[in-house]
């Protein structure tokens, strides 16, 4: 039983909600009560989270030495012996072909999670030593999500809503950085080294600003006007106050892990609900 936990914790399933991007072009499509379509998306979502569970089970594999000698990676389960290195393989094997057995008869899917596994595999191994290199790898698994929902399920996707989502999660990935830059210096990445304070507050500002200008674009755009009317619009001032919400929780230490961090503030959480009140309208 306790193994069967421990596998469960490595395989970081509170990290799925990243795989939320894949519903972005079915909500923005307001397309949900097409059931063969919804059902593409949650194909593609529960292969994404097979895929991204494999990802990090390998990652861990490989790190399984370095993290044992982290103060607070060495808790997990490769690092601390609580899972086998053999048992890890087996279920990142199992997962994988669960993903593609999820992804099975969808060629521009396959692709596309191949894509994904490639670019991860490259980060976890030399890539995620390259500053910029590595926010931009972990912005592409965004991208690539984004895709699946949208291209690879037959919805055309807004060019819009491809730059938001490709500002946010750049902005997203540095945010991450500069979160682990509060860490004691013995326990940093070796990449931060190459990460000044002032560079990464630059980066955050930048890739924060594009996001909102993006989205505002997106929001004002005829064909939001057209699919949405003003609902769309009055979202913006939601974005903006939770992008300053989520800046402000980064430069407290916070904003290291998105999905449990995104989880466990109120006023975020309360954004999120105020967007999708606001968003939905009385549509259902």
């Amino acid at each position: 039983m306790r193994l069967l936990l421990s596998l469960a914790v490595l395989m970081r399933p509170h990290q799925w909600l990243k795989n939320a991007f894949v519903f972005a072009g079915l909500v923005f499509s307001e397309s949900w009560h097409d059931g063969p379509l919804a059902l593409k998306v949650l194909n593609a979502f529960a292969a994404f989270c097979c895929f991204s569970s494999m990802v990090y089970i390998i990652n861990d594999w490989n790190d399984r030495a370095s993290d044992a000698r982290h103060p607070v990676k060495r808790h997990r389960p490769l690092a601390s012996g609580a899972v086998p290195p053999p048992a890890a393989l087996a279920l990142a094997a199992a997962l994988l072909a669960a993903g593609l057995w999820l992804a099975s008869g969808n060629l521009k899917l396959l692709a596309l999670l191949g894509i994904y596994m490639g670019l991860n595999l490259a980060y976890s191994w030399r890539l995620k030593q390259v500053p910029v290199v590595d926010v931009t790898l972990i912005a592409s698994g965004f991208m690539l999500r984004l895709l699946a929902g949208t291209l690879a399920v037959g919805i055309a996707p807004s060019r819009w809503m491809l730059l938001a989502g490709l500002f946010i999660a750049l902005f997203l990935g540095f945010s991450k950085r500069k979160a682990e830059s509060f860490h004691h210096e013995a326990d940093q990445r070796a990449v931060l080294e190459h990460y000044p304070p002032a560079l990464l507050d630059m980066f955050m500002a930048v890739t924060m600003t594009a996001t909102l200008m993006t989205y505002g674009l997106f929001a004002t755009s005829p064909e939001a006007q057209l699919q949405h009317g003003e609902r769309l619009l009055y979202t913006v001032p939601i974005v903006i106050f939770a992008l300053l919400r989520y800046a402000y929780q980064v430069h407290r230490g916070r904003g290291e892990d998105v999905s449990r961090d995104l989880l466990r503030d109120p006023w975020i959480l309360l954004a999120l609900a105020a967007w999708l009140g606001v968003f939905l309208g009385r549509r259902f």
